[in-house]
């Protein structure tokens, strides 16, 4: 019975582990390794294992970094079932077709490059087609629901509060007559995040796969943070220009709109014209909208009382023109736009035509990958490179970390204590500043086992104490 760390063992994204029970092989999340060019090239390498010889997956939820080479490894020959919950497959069914767009897109411009060059095309990491074969294999889960996926795995999940669907894997794994129980946090989420309910407390486990992306900070209040998003705001009307807000489509758009719609009168923004401009954030929206029993209490009420209605001066972008007309809008514009990172996407044309003027905003609300454009802005440089060319950062850059969707070092600590018998924990999904903080608080409240993997690392499950098999 053995666990081995072969994706963001060390980094953040691409997540990825598998489990060998009993003779079966199961892969946890299948994830892109996001970043610059250096990171995403590791995306084209085989994978660490034999596709053919797995047989199932469970996917934490749908963001990229945990979903995005299930179609490589479909392409790769994979023919078994995807467990997740039934929002993630509606996510995927957005999420990775857009991926595998973005893919065949790239290609397609490094060919016309590198043909001119005498060169040999480039082929896409993998296309629609393949995306489309991917979600073939999908299979879908509510929270709670106890399910055997193999003989010898039980898989049971519970809300991450991450984003929707986002999942808490409990896995119970029986081989030679022993059961040992693992318990994979996927990616927590803060408490009291707008929309979501919060990360589900877990009493028992034998081990845990825990993220550590924030294992080093803390994260402003929520009370805070939306008194200082209505103070940028406030600034940037006094500037009069305009404000960007790099968001991820899935999640940070549809908590962004929230915040906008329950905060409306208060910070006064009947007087911006708010645009959404992103094809896969407003169909992740209708998503969202589509599984209200998910949300908490606070967005079905408030929800109820506006009748369902976003926002009166909304404007939804679908298509390149009208993206390409807000160019022309020099200022009273809110505009949301992915990449959330700043790697792809509308976004980076709207910093080319912004971020050099000095009375615009960027309002940076959700974690930035080394070596990503938004990391750059983040970390203060006075020129970032876009498509060749430099551009000045005269704008205000604002880092808001208290909308983060994962949790802080007190929320991975919170979440962690609620386990009875301080099981031994393994930290992933996390940089190693963040991963060592964590880990040192840890070792100081709780005895037992705290351990930092590295890629290829495999630990026997057998060898752990069996106390939480019956739980």
């Amino acid at each position: 019975m053995r666990l081995t760390f072969f994706g963001a063992a060390g980094r953040v994204t691409g997540s990825c582990h598998i489990l060998e029970v009993g003779g079966r092989t199961l892969l946890l999340d299948c994830g892109l390794v996001q970043g610059g060019r250096k990171e995403e090239a590791l995306n084209r390498e085989p994978f660490p294992f034999d596709p053919l010889r797995l047989d199932a997956v469970v996917l934490s939820h749908a963001h990229i970094d945990h979903s995005g080479r299930l179609p490589l490894l479909v392409k790769a020959g994979y023919r078994g079932p995807v467990w997740t919950h039934a929002a993630t497959t509606d996510l995927c069914r957005v999420m990775l077709k857009d991926s595998a767009y973005l893919q065949e897109k790239e290609a397609e411009i490094r060919t016309r490059k590198r043909q001119r060059r005498g060169e040999p095309p480039v082929e896409p990491l993998y296309t629609l087609a393949d995306a489309g074969a991917a979600m073939r294999r999908f299979r879908s889960l509510d929270y709670g629901e106890r399910t055997t996926i193999l003989p010898g795995v039980d898989v049971r999940l519970l809300d991450a509060g991450h984003i929707l669907g986002s999942a808490i894997v409990e896995l119970w794994l029986t081989e030679g007559g022993q059961t040992r129980k693992l318990v994979f946090s996927g990616d927590l989420g803060q408490k009291g995040t707008p929309i979501l309910e919060d990360p589900t407390p877990v009493a028992d486990a034998d081990a845990v796969l825990m993220e550590s992306t924030y294992g080093d900070r803390l994260h402003r209040s929520r009370s805070e943070t939306v008194a200082e998003l209505k103070g940028v705001l406030a600034e940037a009307l006094r500037a009069r220009g305009n404000v960007l807000i790099p968001a991820f489509a899935v999640g940070r758009s549809q908590e962004m709109l929230y915040l906008f719609s329950r905060e409306y009168e208060d910070w006064g923004l009947d007087r911006w014209r708010i645009c959404l401009d992103s094809p896969m954030a407003i169909a992740a929206t209708v998503v969202y909208a589509e599984h209200e029993a998910l949300h908490d209490a606070e967005a079905r009420r408030h929800w109820a009382e506006r009748g369902k209605r976003l926002l009166p001066n909304l404007q939804i972008v679908r298509t390149a023109a009208q993206s390409r007309a807000l160019n022309n809008i020099r200022s009273g514009l809110i505009l949301i736009a992915a990449s959330g990172m700043c790697e792809g996407g509308r976004i980076l044309h709207h910093l080319k035509n912004n971020l050099w003027r000095k009375e615009c905003h960027v309002v940076i609300v959700g974690y930035q990958a080394a070596g990503t454009i938004g990391r750059q802005l983040v970390d203060g440089q006075a020129y970032v490179r876009l498509w060749g060319e430099p551009v000045r950062v005269a704008a205000t850059v604002h880092t808001v970390g208290g909308l983060s969707a994962h949790a802080d070092r007190q929320g991975l600590l919170d979440w962690y204590g609620a386990f009875r018998s301080g099981p031994p924990v393994w930290l992933v999904h996390g940089e190693t500043r963040a991963r060592s903080a964590l880990a040192d608080e840890l070792r100081r409240k709780h005895p037992g086992t705290v351990a930092t993997p590295s890629p290829g690392e495999s630990i026997d499950l057998l060898r752990l104490p069996g106390r939480a098999a019956a739980a």
